[in-house]
């Protein structure tokens, strides 16, 4: 079973319209850059209006530690997600599980790479775009994926309704990360562009 991220939460319906389509995780960006940034508030908001049993995943972009545990102070996450240049040994600070996102590009290694990061429970692989940490909104090529892998796979990059069926297909992820295909516009979720895109990743 495929499990499904709805990303770049920013209101409390939102997380209830993904909760009850069958999402197993949802995420909040807590990188001001992003149009899907969400402050302390919030997010505790979003993550008070959860039913039981949806991992809350927090993203972050080479934020100070103190940021970091900020956050922490003040939102209950369950799994942080870094998509900068942050190390194993940073990353592993927070005493939470974390993904470590990477951008993939042609003739990348991705065993290797995936292999500076011993300590993540998952890699997140994402289509690479020049100064953009995530969020493209653009497919990579799939390919590129390594069939043998001692990592669990989330794939993102650019995922929607039309398409995950096959992705899940061709690449046998763990689970799936999607934000801007399930929304109507930046950082508002549109709750039947979720419901069909968890049908097309459960279905048989």
């Amino acid at each position: 079973m495929v499990r499904v991220k709805i990303c770049g939460i920013t209101r409390p319906e939102d997380a209830l319209a993904a909760a009850q389509a069958g999402a197993d995780a949802i995420g909040l960006v807590f990188y001001a850059a992003s149009p899907r940034a969400v402050d302390c508030a919030t997010a505790r908001r979003i993550v008070d209006a959860l039913p039981p049993f949806v991992t809350t995943v927090g993203l972050f972009v080479d934020a100070a530690p103190e940021e970091v545990r900020a956050v922490l102070a003040s939102v209950p996450l369950d799994l942080l997600q870094f998509h900068g240049d942050e190390t194993d040994a940073y990353c592993r600070q927070f005493a939470r599980p974390y993904m470590k996102a990477l951008r993939v590009r042609a003739g990348d290694d991705l065993n290797a790479m995936a292999a500076q990061w011993p300590g993540a429970c998952g890699i997140l692989l994402d289509s690479y775009k020049q100064g953009v940490p995530g969020g493209t909104g653009e497919v990579f090529d799939w390919t590129l994926i390594p069939s043998e892998r001692p990592w669990n796979l989330i794939l993102a990059g650019g995922l929607e309704a039309a398409n995950v069926a096959g992705a899940v297909e061709r690449c046998h992820p763990w689970a799936v990360d999607v934000s801007g295909g399930v929304e109507h516009s930046k950082g508002i979720k549109d709750a039947r562009k979720i419901t069909s895109f968890i049908r097309e990743v459960k279905r048989d």
